[in-house]
């Protein structure tokens, strides 16, 4: 009789491929279906020849081919495929088997779907995978949730083909989230701040770029520099890479080729969607999802540039220092971006009744990932000192560094204001940062408002109980 396989995977499409390369060069052997069959023919043929698969026509051929209990993990669209595949699959396993959707799936289905697994007594993983089609192949970052029985069973196997870090190389980013959705929830906050580091990296470049007129070739270098100290990241690296690149048929650098018009998957808009479910500002994230958007009205953009007027020039103060402190204010609305994504998840954890560890999240993110950076392990500190933190601003590393930088972030937002340049990220996070720190704001004069045209009551700072004064009566009449 043949040899069972450890692992089916269902999807092969480029991260389905990377995802069943990586897991096979663990040691295991791996069943893969698609349902254009062609192309687990072509696979075998192709990219896994000789090596430890058993390439499926049907279903039916990749649960018999599999150990139990058996682990099938869907590398699919989200949405209806990942039902469609669900209900085919569930009269074919065992109780005790468990199904795995690793694709970037709205943490609300996933919730809905573990459930719905177990009821038929079988076990369900929802898990973010991030690292685009490298990872996948080289170790993603992973951040599995669903039935907690399941983590048994596929621990070893994901931790195996996760990212490695530390001293060793041997530390998987790959740990137990949470139940139901949590997984998939943390994989799009993931992929919110995500959102913001590359708009604040954009708003970085653009004023390194237009206020300092810097070519790409010392834009190389800025970058450069600045991923060898505290901005070191993923991110920061191929951005320094990008200035490097030149089209081999026109000679130019390829980033002044590319039209100014940014795609977007959804996850973004999720995490700003469900933040303002939850009524917490996670503002960098909503900033960077409307960059974006004004970013494909492209046409419209051109249209008023030849009507509407602003100012244009050069910064006219110390180069060399103004660079120093664009890097500032970069760092500074990144911890802000960071802060942001942990008092969601803070605020989702306790709506949804998820044990987070926030610690041990910010590990996840060390490799694999987009958002990889040696700021991760700061944060993992600050959890590690306060499990019960309020807001990373408030740790003392994080708390010093804004404090640092503070200065050049408002420099660098007034001189953008005064050049005409827009960093709307920049400013949010300042906004973010200014109105956190104030014991006062000026909702009192907006609740007053609230409750003049709509009787909504308000509370008072000198005794307790809710109030409503009528406005129309005691106002000073117009003359």
């Amino acid at each position: 009789m043949a040899e069972k396989c450890d692992f089916g995977l269902i999807g092969l499409a480029v991260m389905g491929e990377n995802l069943a390369l990586n897991v096979e060069s663990r040691g295991y052997r791996v069943a893969v279906f698609n349902r254009t069959t062609s192309k687990v023919d072509d696979f075998i043929a192709g990219r896994a020849k000789g090596k430890r698969f058993v390439g499926c026509h049907s279903l039916e051929e990749l649960v018999a081919n599999l150990a139990s209990p058996r682990k099938v993990m869907l590398m699919v669209k989200a949405g209806e495929a990942v039902d469609a595949f669900i209900e085919q699959l569930i009269p074919l396993l065992a109780p005790g088997d468990v199904i795995i959707d690793g694709g970037n799936t709205h943490f609300s289905d996933t919730e809905r779907r573990t459930g719905y697994v177990e009821s038929k007594g079988l076990l369900y993983i929802g898990t973010g995978v991030s690292g685009g089609e490298e990872g996948a192949l080289k170790g993603p970052s992973i951040m599995p949730g669903g039935s907690e029985k399941a983590w048994p069973l596929v621990k070893d196997i994901f931790q195996a083909f996760a990212a490695k870090v530390g001293p060793k190389h041997d530390v998987p980013c790959c740990e137990w989230v949470g139940p139901r959705g949590a997984g998939h929830y943390v994989k799009m906050v993931h992929n919110g701040i995500e959102y913001g580091d590359m708009q604040l990296i954009c708003e970085a470049y653009w004023m390194l770029k237009l206020a300092l007129g810097l070519t790409n070739d010392q834009l190389y270098d800025v970058f450069d520099e600045w991923n060898r100290g505290k901005l070191n990241s993923y991110l920061i690296e191929i951005t320094r890479d990008i200035f490097s690149v030149k089209d081999p048929d026109t000679g130019e650098c390829t980033v002044d080729l590319i039209l100014d018009t940014a795609g977007a998957k959804g996850t973004g808009k999720w995490m700003s969607q469900l933040a303002l479910d939850l009524g917490v500002p996670s503002t960098l994230v909503t900033q960077a999802v409307y960059a974006r958007s004004l970013s494909a009205m492209k046409d419209a953009r051109v249209r008023a540039s030849k009507q509407l007027t602003g100012p244009k020039g050069k910064y006219q103060g110390d180069r060399k220092a103004f660079v120093e402190k664009i890097r500032q204010a970069l760092y500074a609305s990144k911890i802000c971006s960071y802060a942001q994504g942990y008092v969601q998840m803070q605020a989702a954890a306790k709506e949804h009744v998820w044990p987070l560890r926030f610690g041990p999240i910010a590990l996840l993110w060390r490799g694999g990932c987009i958002i990889r950076a040696v700021f991760l392990e700061r944060i993992k500190e600050a959890f590690d000192a306060d499990p019960s933190l309020e807001n990373l601003l408030l740790a003392p590393y994080f708390k010093e560094a804004v404090e640092e930088a503070q200065e050049s972030w408002r420099e660098v937002v007034i001189a953008a204001t005064v050049l005409g340049i827009p960093v709307p990220a920049f400013a949010a996070a300042l906004a973010y940062y200014d109105s956190y720190r104030s014991e006062r704001l000026p909702a009192n004069l907006l609740q007053a408002q609230r409750d003049y045209f709509g009787a909504h009551t308000y509370n008072r700072v000198d005794k307790p109980g809710v109030f409503h004064t009528e406005w129309l009566e005691l106002r000073k009449k117009p003359e």
